[in-house]
Formats: structure tokens, C-alpha cells, sequence
């Protein structure tokens, strides 16, 4: 297969909500309430029922040149615009040779967990159905073909999550985003029933769910002096503490038709991460108490949950020991990992070294993601158009230099030492200081 063959869709991403996200999809009851954009200190924030989020830009570094990726954005104009606004992000995915996308929320965290926390209850799920038709039909609808729609549901009340799934589904949305360990937002874990109209409503209408790193456990800081390239290695692979604690979840056998997702979470790790669930299983299970029925935990790994890589050769490399039919490619557009606009050339020349055949590489590029997550872009668009050859050529007016000076904080570096886990954590301290303001 040549590059311009590909076709790639990716199922992370992020969509930076415009400052006008709330306002048309917020009730007449609510309206005034909606959460809205308030320059403080000299940053755009976003503020709702009077709390302001900290730091707004989230990473959204790409288009700067590598050295400024320190400099964290503080308002909309430090960002690239195909952040938030729908023609430019579709420009850029043309100019990366990337057909589809999956966008995990900002401002709401990308699980929805800002949502969860408020006592009026009414108003916090007014805006999760806002942001659920933003989402919907002001960004996916927006370019026909070229999104796979996500919603967020209220985790308190089950009964309207089951509903807003329901809705939402009806309405063509088959992804939902979640935390992969609730009981850190102080809900019940999944273990427990409380969570089992959700996972019906899933399994019923066909929704994957979505796992983003970082939603619920995240990587640790070993220590303030600890350089932050020691945290940044660990992100993905911290999320396989998560992994161990869905394989064993009760969900599988009460709704053998659930999915989900771990975002974000790469996959060279997985291999071991298996055969040591196999492992714990057959070795332990006769005090533990486990039971899968007949079949191993790997099995239940491989039959319910989805996984992806940004740039994962060692992966590739092993794909026979995992499931290649629920393997996925992801973008990370516009975080730090993000490896636009050459996505398309990255993959290519890992896969050309792996020697994957056409068949495995149509696999993880597209065709697994389009029957997980009930994606069709060919019906709309055209297989012909979807190629990254077809989507480059036009994007030829798509400027792809590194933007320099694009303004922002500061970076915290000095050129004598590496940057800290200290250095970001009080840049980011100082960041939540200013909302305040």
C-alpha cells in the first residue's frame, strides 16, 4: 500500500469548545446560567454557576514549533484555530491526511467530571445536554462524514443517563465518554450496580464507551525534582491499573454486548498485561474467588475492549499477541503527543518497517474504528475522497509551518536543567490562582 492510500480515522482527539458552545442548546429556564467564557487575569476561562476552570488551553500546542511548547496557551488567540473552530480543524485534518475524528471534551474535562459536582443537579444536566447537541450538531453535522459524535451523560442519576444515551442514540451517537475509575470523582466504582442502567443503555443502543487517560487514575509525579519526561513516558501505560480492574468487572456477563475504550492508552503494553491476568487467574483463583465462566481474562480483554496508539511501533510489532480487530490509530489533535500535520507519514513508515500487510493496516486505520463506533464516512463522502492523497490535495491552501511566538504563559524552563514535575505543577497552580482573580 502507498501513503496516499491510507485512510486514517482517529478515535482521540480534542475539540476546544468555542465561547459560544452553551449558549443556543442551554433550556429558556437555564438561560443566563450557561458556562461562558470570562477573560480573568489575562486569560480566558470559563466560568459556570460562578466556578471558573483553571488552565483553559489544556496542552492545545500544536502548530508551534517544539521549543514553545512550554508556553501553554492562555486564550483562544495563543491556540490554533483549528482547535475550536469546525472549518479550520477540518482544513487541518485534510492537511494530515485524516478522514475521521473522535473529540474528547476540554472545558468539561474529557470525561464530563466538571459536570459531575454541582449541587444543582437540574442545571448540571441542562448543560451536559447542551454541550450534547454543541457536540453534536454545531461540530460533527457541521462537515457530514468527517466525525464519530461523543456525549457525556449525568453519573448521579441513571435513569437519566440511560435516557440521555437513548436520545442521544437515536439521534446517531454511538460513543460516550467516562471515567475510567469513578470512585476518584467520589461515585461508585464499577463494580457496583448503581452503574448497571448505563451499561444496559450502552449495550442496547450500541454505544462504546470511552476511557480517556488521566479521567480517573492518573500518572503519578515521583517528585517535584523528578524531570517531567519521567511523567509524560508514564501517561499512557497508567492506565493499565484501569485495565486490570475492567477486566474484572461484573458488567461482561450481565451485557455480553458492552464495549469499551481505552483512550489514549497505546497498546506495546498490553501483551504482558495479559498473559499476567492469565497468570494471576490460573494461579490465584482458587482462594480469590474469580470467575469467568470457562473463559481466561484475556478472553474477556480481547472481546469487549477497544485500544489505540498515537506511535506505537513496539505494538505493531506484537500485534499477534493482542486482538487486532479491536486495534485502533488515534491523532491527539492538538495536544503535545500530536504528531501533525505528518500523522499520515508517521504510521506509514512504522507499519512499512513492521511490514504490515494491507489487510492489517486497512484494519487499524479505519475499518476497525468505523464498525466499532457505527462510523459510515464512505456512504457520505466516497471511499475515493477518503484517501490521504484525496484529503492533502485539498488542503493545499493549509499553512502547516510551525507558527512561532504564538503567545502564551511563559515557559517554565531554564536551559541549565531539565523542566520538573515541580516546575508544571506550579505553573499550573499559578494558572488556577488566576481564575480566581
Amino acid at each position: 500500500m502507498k501513503l496516499e492510500d491510507l485512510i486514517l480515522v482517529s478515535v482521540d482527539d480534542h475539540a476546544i469548545e468555542p465561547p459560544n458552545a452553551f449558549a443556543r442548546h442551554m433550556p429558556a429556564k437555564f438561560k443566563g446560567r450557561e458556562p461562558h467564557v470570562e477573560q480573568r487575569g489575562g486569560r480566558d476561562v470559563w466560568v459556570f454557576e460562578e466556578r471558573a476552570t483553571g488552565y483553559m488551553g489544556l496542552n492545545s500546542v500544536v502548530g508551534r514549533p517544539k521549543e514553545e511548547y512550554g508556553m501553554e496557551p492562555l486564550g483562544y488567540e495563543h491556540m490554533r484555530r483549528g482547535t475550536w473552530d469546525i472549518k479550520a480543524r477540518v482544513d487541518d485534518m485534510n492537511a494530515n491526511g485524516v478522514l475521521g475524528s473522535l473529540c474528547f471534551p476540554t472545558f468539561p474535562g474529557f470525561a464530563g467530571q466538571r459536570f459531575q459536582g454541582y449541587e444543582d443537579r437540574a442545571v448540571s444536566l441542562a448543560a451536559i445536554q447542551a454541550y450534547n447537541d454543541w457536540h453534536l450538531h454545531d461540530w460533527a453535522n457541521a462537515a457530514p462524514g468527517r466525525f464519530i459524535p461523543l456525549m457525556m451523560v449525568p453519573w448521579w442519576d441513571m435513569q437519566a443517563a440511560a435516557a440521555e444515551v437513548a436520545r442521544m442514540a437515536k439521534l446517531g451517537v454511538h460513543a460516550l465518554t467516562l471515567s475510567d475509575n469513578p470512585t476518584v470523582h467520589g461515585y461508585p466504582s464499577i463494580h457496583n450496580d448503581h452503574w448497571d442502567p448505563l451499561w444496559k443503555a450502552c449495550a442496547d443502543n450500541n454505544v462504546v464507551i470511552c476511557c480517556h487517560i488521566g479521567t480517573g487514575a492518573k500518572a503519578a509525579h515521583a517528585s517535584d525534582e523528578s524531570p517531567i519526561d519521567a511523567w509524560i513516558t508514564s501517561m499512557p501505560i497508567s492506565i493499565a491499573n484501569s485495565a486490570a480492574d475492567w477486566i474484572w468487572a461484573p458488567m461482561w456477563k450481565k451485557f455480553p454486548k458492552l464495549r469499551m475504550a481505552l483512550s489514549e492508552g497505546g497498546i506495546g503494553w498490553i501483551p504482558y498485561l495479559l498473559e499476567r491476568a492469565d497468570f494471576t487467574h490460573s494461579h490465584h483463583n482458587a482462594w480469590t474467588m474469580s470467575n469467568f465462566g470457562g473463559k481466561k481474562p484475556s478472553d474477556i480483554f480481547n472481546e469487549h475492549i477497544i485500544t489505540c496508539f498515537i506511535e506505537d511501533e513496539y505494538g505493531l510489532k506484537n500485534l499477534d499477541s493482542i486482538n487486532v480487530d479491536k486495534v485502533t490509530w488515534e491523532c491527539d489533535y492538538p495536544h503535545s503527543d500530536c504528531t501533525w500535520p505528518n500523522s499520515a507519514d508517521v504510521f506509514y513508515q512504522q507499519a512499512v518497517r513492521q511490514k504490515l500487510t494491507d489487510e492489517v493496516i486497512n484494519k487499524i486505520t479505519h475499518l476497525n474504528t468505523m464498525r466499532e463506533f457505527s462510523y459510515d464516512p464512505f456512504s457520505i463522502l466516497g471511499r475515493e475522497n477518503c484517501t490521504v492523497g484525496a484529503l492533502r490535495a485539498q488542503a493545499k491552501h493549509v499553512s502547516i509551518e510551525p507558527a512561532l511566538g504564538m503567545g502564551g504563559a511563559a515557559p517554565v524552563r531554564d536551559p541549565n536543567k531539565p523542566v520538573t514535575s515541580g516546575d508544571i505543577n506550579r505553573m499550573f497552580a499559578s494558572a488556577d490562582a488566576g481564575t480566581a482573580l
